[in-house]
């Protein structure tokens, strides 16, 4: 009999311990998804204030350099670009003023430039001079054409406006008798 007591204190045991198993089983089943959860990934590195300024004054020197190089090419290219337009724009007007006045020009021109005359080359100055201010003033019409065009393109913007809000203000002014004659 007294066997029989430890074995049944025994089993009681075992059967305690099989439930205290089963406790810490339940218990750390979820811990493998908790470690993953709670494990701490960094996505962004941190670093010292002093140190993000001294790399960005780093890249600052760096830069410049090479910034200051570009724009001063590119102020270059177009000051080269403005040489060439307005070179363009003075041989145009020539070509203009040459083909205006030298189908009206070479009929009164003289006949020999070079036989001693010494009014052939004044004649020529005032020629020249006549020409560059004919197309001055060709260049005055063109731009005043084109103001003008600007303007009346605006005139007509603004005519339309006040059209479209005149017919908004009647449209609202007669929306309010329909509906009191619907009722």
């Amino acid at each position: 009999m007294a066997l029989d007591g430890c074995v049944n204190s025994l089993r009681s045991s075992m059967q305690l311990l099989d439930s205290s198993i089963n406790i810490l089983d339940e218990a750390t089943n979820d811990f493998p998804r908790l470690a993953k959860v709670l494990q701490t990934t960094r996505h962004f590195e941190l670093i010292s204030e002093p140190s993000l300024q001294e790399a960005q004054s780093s890249l600052l020197s760096e830069i410049r350099p090479e910034v200051e190089s570009l724009l001063t090419r590119v102020q270059n290219h177009l000051e080269k670009l403005s040489r060439r337009e307005q070179s363009l724009i003075a041989k145009c007007e020539l070509n203009d003023g040459r083909l205006g006045t030298d189908s009206t020009s070479s009929a009164f021109a003289p006949a020999g430039k070079g036989d001693g005359n010494g009014g052939g080359g004044e004649e020529e100055e005032r020629r020249g001079k006549a020409r560059s201010m004919s197309a001055v003033q060709e260049m005055k019409y063109k731009q005043l054409r084109a103001k003008k065009q600007r303007l009346s393109y605006a005139v007509e913007t603004l005519e339309l406006q006040a059209k479209q809000r005149e017919r908004q203000l009647r449209m609202s002014m007669a929306a309010p008798q329909q509906v009191g004659v619907e009722e």
